[in-house]
Parts: C-alpha cells; sequence; structure tokens
C-alpha cells in the first residue's frame, strides 16, 4: 500500500500489531543478511541457467513496472488513492516487491532462496500492511468503502469503480515517481541481473583462495 508514511498504532497498548512490528524491526536485518547469503550460496553452488534467468524477466520487469506505476499516483497521508493500480489492488507497490523476490528466486531455481523470501515477506509486510491499514482507516472516511471493493493484494481484474471521493480519479504523475525514487528499484534490479552473470566467478576465485 504504502499510503500512509511510518504510521503509528492508534493505541497506547501492545497490541498484537505493535508487538510484531517491533519482532520485524528486531529480525529484518538478520534476514536480509540471511538471504544475501543464501543467495551467494546458491550462485556459487551453481551457475545460472540461462532459460531460468531470461523466464524470470517475466516476474521481474511487470513487478518494476507496477511498482514505477503506483509511484506516480500515491499521495502518502495527503491523499486516499483510489487511481491506477489503487483501484485494482490496495498494495500495488508490495505486490510489485513480490513479483520481482519471486522473479529472482526462478532466476536462481531455488527453493531455499524462494522459502526464506517468503518468510521475509510474511514476517516483514503482515504487520506493516495491519498498520498502514489502521492508519488509514482512521485518517480517511472512505477507507471502509474503499477495502469493501478492491482487494487488498491479489487484484482484481478490472477497476473498481469509485466516484464523488477525492482520490478516486487521478493520472499518473513523473514527478511523483521522482519524488519517490522508485527509480531506485530499477537500479537495483539490475544489479542483481549482473551479479547473475558477474558474482560466481568472484566468489569462486575467494573459495579457491580460502582453501
Amino acid at each position: 500500500m504504502s499510503q500512509a508514511h511510518n504510521p503509528q498504532p492508534d493505541s497506547a497498548r501492545l497490541d498484537w500489531i505493535a508487538r510484531w512490528q517491533r519482532v520485524a524491526r528486531r529480525i529484518r536485518v538478520p534476514l536480509g543478511f540471511l538471504a544475501a547469503a543464501l543467495y551467494m550460496f546458491e550462485l556459487w553452488r551453481r551457475a545460472p541457467r540461462p532459460a531460468a534467468v531470461a523466464w524470470s524477466l517475466a516476474l521481474v520487469l511487470p513487478g518494476l513496472w507496477l511498482r514505477g506505476y503506483a509511484a506516480g499516483y500515491v499521495k502518502k497521508n495527503r491523499e486516499l488513492t483510489m487511481s491506477g493500480p489503487y483501484a485494482h489492488t490496495r498494495n500495488p507497490l508490495y505486490l510489485g516487491s513480490m513479483l520481482m523476490a519471486a522473479g529472482f528466486a526462478v532466476a536462481l531455481l531455488s527453493w531455499p532462496v524462494a522459502l526464506v523470501l517468503a518468510a521475509g515477506f510474511a514476517v516483514i509486510y503482515v504487520p506493516v500492511i495491519a498498520s498502514e491499514e489502521r492508519f488509514l482507516r482512521a485518517t480517511f472516511p472512505g477507507f471502509a468503502d474503499y477495502c469493501g471493493r478492491v482487494p487488498r493484494v491479489i487484484p482484481r481484474l478490472t477497476p473498481a469503480r469509485i466516484s464523488g471521493r477525492k482520490g478516486a480519479h487521478g493520472a499518473f504523475s513523473l514527478a511523483l515517481y521522482l519524488r519517490h525514487r522508485e527509480y531506485n528499484a530499477a537500479i537495483g534490479a539490475a544489479l542483481l541481473y549482473l551479479s547473475l552473470l558477474f558474482l560466481r566467478p568472484v566468489i569462486g576465485a575467494l573459495v579457491h583462495r580460502l582453501r
């Protein structure tokens, strides 16, 4: 979703969302290191297959496009965006990230990498989405109606018809795309594909030197 920027729980009590967020903050960095280490191990263990890398683009490119498209619509904390990709799914940015992660798991043909990435998304994104929805529900009166029309993650095929509300109609804004620095996702994806091509020989040389 990412329509809210670092929303805070609306209750002082430590409920399940707050507890889960606290755990997620603690394990996010170690989980990232684990995913990176596993990625390099799998890359060293066997060379990526060209066909798998090519098929991965069928997930990574739509994921990049969806993230960039959504970034050109969303106005964090200022407006409940319900147009563009937000008329199909309430969380197009996160869905795009999931597609990209799945694509790189396909590129490596690695079930361990896929499982670690899936666990990471579950641990990190579930409390984030829950917290954002709480913030948006308390901030924007039309959010409950919006939730009834648009799925949380899996997109509907046709855009939801929402009229008469601010944020229901809009157009892609390059200025918003640039403001959110969504081009960093494309840079990161390019670096990952370069690593598929050139990192394995470097890892092999390091392992050989350490033996």
